[in-house]
């Protein structure tokens, strides 16, 4: 399976040190699951640590987390080509979601991965779109 991590549940796995969650994670990855995340939500990520009174620590810990990863994957044009129909189409709706989480929703459905994320709330808003939340259902999972 190829999942692509949203930026809010890996502030989740950063903040919380949610250690089901973790083990949610390394079972995936012993199945044989590619847990890769968006340069997208890996932006946002640095972009908080930076604007962090605590940068040197979040920057560590990102790039721990990016350690587990099997990578962070380049946006390209396919992408961006999803990203335009999709905002397009959630704004005609009058259901949009933020300009970010719509690029990494488009990029998950370009790659055609599963999104896994902690906010189904604007994400359930995406056609298409596979989606499961590991830190509320941890526990289920494992």
């Amino acid at each position: 399976m190829r999942y692509l991590l949203d930026t809010d549940i890996c502030s989740y796995v950063i903040r919380a040190r949610d250690s089901r969650l973790l083990a949610v994670m390394e079972e995936k990855v012993l199945a044989g699951a590619d847990l890769s995340i968006s340069v997208v939500t890996y932006s946002e990520m640095r972009l908080g640590a930076e604007r962090s009174r605590n940068a040197q620590r979040y920057n560590k810990a990102i790039r721990a987390l990016c350690d587990r990863l099997s990578d962070v994957i380049a946006w390209d044009r396919p992408a961006a080509d999803e990203f335009a129909r999709l905002q397009a189409r959630l704004l005609d709706a009058g259901t949009p979601i933020g300009g970010n989480d719509a690029m990494i929703a488009a990029h998950a459905l370009s790659l055609g991965r599963v999104l896994i994320t902690n906010n189904e709330k604007h994400f359930s808003r995406v056609p298409r779109l596979a989606v499961e939340n590991w830190a509320r259902h941890s526990s289920a999972i494992l």
